[in-house]
C-alpha cells in the first residue's frame, strides 16, 4: 500500500475515532478527561489532512499546521489523562512556549537553513515528550484492578519513544534525503510510520472507551455501596466489611472487634418541626463529627433513617467505649447549622465486642440491643452490651487451627 492511500486511511480512521469518542463524551459528559480525548483525536485528524494537503499549501504553512496538530493532539491526550486521574493540568503557559518553540524551530529549518532532518527531529519531540508523560500519569494502582490504565499506558509510552527515536530510521546522523538518502528506503520507512500511527491511534481510542467503561462501572459501584445522602457505606456495604473486619481480627489477633450502633435522638421532632431538607442536613453534619473521632482505617455506615454503625479494627472494649463517649459528647456540644437554625442533636451509642465464629447480623444486633438501653436510660449516653458468655465459652472451646 503506498504511502499516501495509508495517509488516507489515518485521516479517515481519526475522523471515525472522533465521531466515536464524541458520541460517548455527549453522552456521558461527566467522565473526568473524555472531552480531551475527543480534542485530542480531532487534532490526528487535522493533522492527516496537513499531509495530505502539503502539495496544495505553501511549505512553512503545511508545516507549521502539521507542527501544531500532532503538538496539540499529544498535548490533549495528557490533559485527559491528568483529568481522569483527579490531578490539576500542567500550566498551559509552558505547554504553549514549548509548542511555540518547536513551531519556530521547524519554521527555521524550513525558511532559513532548510534541513528536512532537523524538521523531522521537532515534528515528533514534543508529542513524544507529551505522550510518555501521559503513560507515567495512567500508570498508577494495581494492573490487575484497572488494566485500561495500563492499557492506554502502554500505547502512550511506546507511541511516544517511537517518535522520540523514530529519525534514527532514516539515519539523520549521516545526512538528510537531499544528501543522499535512498528515495526507495524513504518510501518504505514513511509507510512504517503512517502504519505505527495507524495502530496507536486504534489502541489510544480502544483505551479510551476502556476508561471510560472504567470510569461508570465505578459508579455503579460507588451507588451501590455508598449511602447517597450521606456518601458513606450502606447497610449492605457495611455488613460485607464487617464481616471481613471480624475475620481479619480473629486470623490475626484472635481478640474481638468492636462494634458501635448509633441513633440519633428525637430525629423525628427534627423533621416534623424543621423539614426533611434540615433533617439530611442533620444527618450529614453527624456523619461528618463522627469522622472527626474516627481512624483512617474505622469502617462507618448508615443502617437506615438515622441509625449508623460504627466498626472500630485493631481496637480494644476500653478504647471503643472512649471513642463513643467521645462521639457522644462531640455531638451534644455542637449543632448542627441548616439552613433555617442551628439544631442541637444528641445520639445513643451501644457497644459490643465480638466474639470468633460469630456472624456479623448477630454482633449487630446487640449493639443495637445496647443502643435501645442507653435509649431506656436516658438518651445522649453509651452503653456496652459484652457477648453472651455461653458464646465466649463455645468460641473458646473451639481448638486453635
Amino acid at each position: 500500500m503506498h504511502t499516501p492511500t495509508l495517509v488516507i486511511l489515518a485521516a479517515i480512521l481519526a475522523l471515525l475515532l472522533t465521531l466515536v469518542v464524541f458520541t460517548m463524551w455527549h453522552f456521558n459528559r461527566n467522565i473526568p478527561g473524555l472531552g480531551w480525548w475527543v480534542l485530542s483525536f480531532l487534532s490526528a485528524f487535522v493533522f492527516g489532512v496537513s499531509l495530505l494537503a502539503r502539495d496544495q499549501l505553501p511549505e512553512l504553512v503545511s508545516v507549521v499546521i502539521s507542527q501544531c496538530s500532532i503538538s496539540l493532539a499529544a498535548y490533549m491526550c495528557l490533559l485527559g489523562s491528568r483529568a481522569y486521574m483527579g490531578r490539576p493540568p500542567p500550566s498551559h503557559v509552558v505547554a504553549a512556549m514549548a509548542i511555540g518553540a518547536l513551531v519556530l524551530a521547524s519554521a527555521y529549518f524550513t525558511v532559513v537553513q532548510p534541513h528536512l532532518g532537523m524538521r523531522f527531529v521537532f515534528a515528533g519531540l514534543g508529542a513524544g515528550v507529551f505522550f510518555l508523560l501521559t503513560a507515567r500519569t495512567l500508570a498508577q494502582g494495581e494492573a490487575r484492578l484497572v488494566p485500561a490504565r495500563y492499557l492506554f499506558a502502554l500505547a502512550a509510552a511506546a507511541h511516544g519513544l517511537f517518535l522520540l527515536l523514530r529519525p534514527l530510521l532514516f539515519s539523520l546522523g549521516a545526512g538528510t534525503a537531499e544528501a543522499g538518502i535512498d528515495a526507495s528506503l524513504v518510501a518504505r520507512l514513511s509507510q512504517f510510520v503512517v502504519l505505527e500511527s495507524l495502530i496507536a491511534l486504534v489502541l489510544f481510542a480502544f483505551g479510551a472507551l476502556m476508561l471510560a467503561n472504567e470510569f461508570i462501572a465505578n459508579e455503579l459501584r460507588h451507588l451501590a455501596e455508598v449511602d447517597p445522602l450521606t456518601n458513606i457505606f450502606n447497610r449492605r456495604a457495611f455488613l460485607t466489611l464487617l464481616d471481613k473486619a471480624m475475620s481479619n481480627a480473629q486470623r490475626t489477633s484472635g481478640a474481638g472487634l468492636p462494634v458501635l450502633v448509633m441513633d440519633l435522638d428525637h430525629f423525628k421532632k427534627v423533621n416534623d418541626t424543621w423539614g426533611h431538607q434540615c433533617g439530611d442536613e442533620v444527618l450529614r453534619h453527624f456523619v461528618l463529627l463522627a469522622n472527626r473521632c474516627l481512624r483512617r482505617e474505622d469502617v462507618l455506615g448508615r443502617l437506615g433513617g438515622e441509625e449508623f454503625a460504627i466498626a472500630l479494627p485493631n481496637a480494644d472494649h476500653e478504647g471503643a467505649r472512649t471513642v463513643a463517649e467521645r462521639l457522644c459528647a462531640l455531638v451534644a456540644a455542637q449543632p448542627a447549622a441548616t439552613e433555617r437554625s442551628a439544631i442541637p442533636i444528641t445520639v445513643s451509642i451501644g457497644v459490643t465486642l465480638s466474639v470468633p465464629g460469630e456472624k456479623p447480623e448477630t454482633v449487630l444486633q446487640r449493639a443495637d440491643e445496647a443502643m435501645y438501653l442507653a435509649k431506656k436510660r436516658g438518651r445522649n449516653r453509651v452503653e456496652v452490651l459484652p457477648a453472651p458468655q455461653r458464646v465466649v465459652a463455645a468460641a473458646a472451646a473451639v481448638p486453635a487451627l
